[in-house]
């Protein structure tokens, strides 16, 4: 250690242990750790730093993208430093100054003046911004495809060629891919060949955003694909043909189970993964966004010892992980719960899980005739994909259990009509279901950079057609938010999401319906007249609560009659 490091670190007052700790971690990553450990903000811990060393913490404005190309990835990312603006923006010619997120070692001098040409100006900078500016403008992972030079090798032989092995370099890369989808909370991660790009995308919050990736991308896209076959146990050879596969992966503090799927195109194989947290913290029915009048009609449903609960919506609407509050708020020691899944995406203690293994002939019909027969209080089955399933799952809760499950229906009274076109007798539907929700996962606002502005009547009354809400719904409203963009949120204006719920119960005013199999719009009406809260409206309360955009409510909702 350098004697500034050392010096800080006495200040903090740190264990043998942690010291080896920090010792062993990469430049980027001891400042945060240290603020985790003295339960710190980072800015404050850079404060610190910059106090204790007396160098000035470079702003992230001034972050010098023109120079950046100028210096080489491996000494960008090795040193953890970007390059910062002059004070005079026309000053070409003046010092190098470099912003970096931990003590200046003195071979970082040498080799900065080795392969720049000039010794540096060292400041100080925030290491998460300074991560995030390599990594936007340079791509992810592209220190380890870098074919300059090694580190570590002299200082005389640098421009020989780098001889490091290059699946070594693959690996690092993929495994830098996963580790930023993570930081980015990201549920799936797109490989997609193109003609003169292999292209990666992560899906954040609903929405596909690209990843910049380095320019020398396209040439390792064979080895990516087999790094990532390898890592699934599939046959690398087998191009012509579609694949699944299945992915353990530790990240840091988090365990990840990757669902893999390759298809061949026209440039080679797509490879999709869809990421699931195996230690995701669990989210209450408040926290996935409902209002205490919905939380207490579902209450009040989950109270009973018998009935189905159907929860509807496209796939990534959310519909797993309200099915996973609900158990999660039912789960005693006096009741049996046995779900089965398809994957399994939450792992609930005292809940006896099933996997469904299609490929043995296990599916959830098979699966949830032989649950029955185990003394279930509450059965859980991922998703109702047949008859056979829906039968069952209906005469379940009419004989004593309690059942959840999904459909895919664009509505709450939509379900209804599915289970009748799946050949389920209506009675036994108008008997068994106690309650529908229908669900959609909005983009949250990134309450750091929104703004307000005065609504446009006309442009709001057109939302509000397509909502199939009545003008009077504007009421007093005057001013509604609109995204904005800035670091926290990647420049997107949202940040997370939160979900809009229609919640329909079947009361008595929809038995005869039901049976005489009416069309979802009237019952539709049967539902708001006994209070039901649709979609738009719920979507429409949120952008008045500011916690969304009215922008992003129609564009997530489609209300079609039928």
């Amino acid at each position: 250690m350098e004697l500034a490091e050392i010096d800080f670190l006495d200040t903090l007052e740190l264990t043998e242990e942690q010291r080896e700790e920090i010792d062993g971690l990469r430049r980027s990553e001891r400042l945060e750790r240290l603020a985790e450990w003295k339960t710190r903000d980072l800015s404050e811990m850079v404060e610190a730093l910059s106090t204790h060393l007396g160098m000035p913490v470079a702003p992230p404005e001034r972050f010098d993208l023109d120079r950046l190309n100028s210096i080489p990835l491996r000494i960008l990312h090795e040193f953890h430093c970007v390059p910062i603006r002059s004070e005079s923006d026309e000053d070409e010619n003046g010092p190098l100054v470099l912003a970096t997120g931990w003590p200046v070692e003195a071979i970082m001098d040498d080799w900065i003046y080795a392969t720049c040409g000039q010794r540096p100006v060292w400041q100080l900078g925030n290491p998460d911004r300074i991560s995030k500016f390599i990594t936007q403008n340079l791509g992810v992972g592209a220190e380890s495809l870098d074919e300059s030079f090694d580190i570590d090798d002299d200082l005389v032989g640098i421009e020989i060629e780098d001889e490091e092995d290059e699946d070594a370099a693959i690996i690092r890369f993929v495994n830098e891919v996963f580790s930023q989808a993570v930081d980015d909370g990201a549920t799936d991660i797109h490989f997609e060949p193109m003609e003169e790009e292999l292209r990666i995308r992560y899906r954040i919050d609903g929405l596909l955003v690209s990843v910049p990736v380095p320019d020398n991308l396209r040439k390792f896209q064979d080895a990516i694909v087999s790094r990532l076959k390898i890592m699934a146990k599939l046959n690398i050879s087998e191009r012509r043909l579609p694949q699944d596969g299945r992915i353990n992966l530790k990240s840091g503090d988090t365990t990840l189970d990757i669902r893999l799927s390759t298809m061949p195109v026209m440039y080679g194989e797509s490879i999709s993964l869809r990421l699931l947290n195996k230690k995701s913290a669990p989210l209450s029915l408040q926290q996935l966004g409902m209002s205490e009048q919905d939380q207490d009609k579902v209450d009040r449903v989950l109270g009973l010892p018998h009935g189905i609960i159907l929860v509807t919506g496209p796939t990534g609407s959310g519909k797993s992980t309200s099915l996973n509050a609900f158990i999660r708020k039912i789960n005693s020691e006096d009741r049996r719960i046995i779900t089965v899944e398809d994957p399994i995406e939450y792992e609930v203690p005292g809940v006896n899980q099933i996997q469904v293994k299609q490929e043995i002939g296990f599916g959830f019909a098979e699966a949830l005739r032989h649950v029955l027969r185990q003394d279930p209080n509450v059965i859980m089955v991922g998703e109702i994909r047949d008859r056979e399933t829906a039968d069952i799952a209906i005469r379940a809760s009419l004989t004593g259990h309690l059942v959840f499950s999904t459909l895919h229906t664009n509505d709450a009274p939509g379900a209804i009509t599915r289970l009748t076109d799946m050949g389920i007798e209506p009675f036994l539907i108008a008997s068994g279901v106690e309650l529908v929700i229908a669900q959609r996962l909005l983009r949250r606002l990134c309450p750091d950079c929104y703004t307000l502005r005065p609504i446009e009547r006309a442009s709001v009354l057109d939302s509000l057609t397509v909502l199939d809400m009545p003008e009077s719904a504007i009421g007093e409203v005057t001013e509604l938010p609109v995204a904005g963009g800035c670091e926290r949120c990647r420049n997107l204006g949202y940040k997370g999401r939160i979900g809009i719920y229609e919640i329909l119960r079947v009361t008595e005013a929809l038995h005869d319906p039901i049976v005489n199999r009416e069309a979802a719009p009237l019952m539709r009406e049967i539902g708001r007249t006994g209070g039901m809260v649709t979609l738009g409206e719920s979507g429409w309360n949120l952008a008045c609560k500011r916690l969304t955009t009215l922008e992003e409510v129609v564009r997530t909702i489609s209300v079609k009659e039928g």
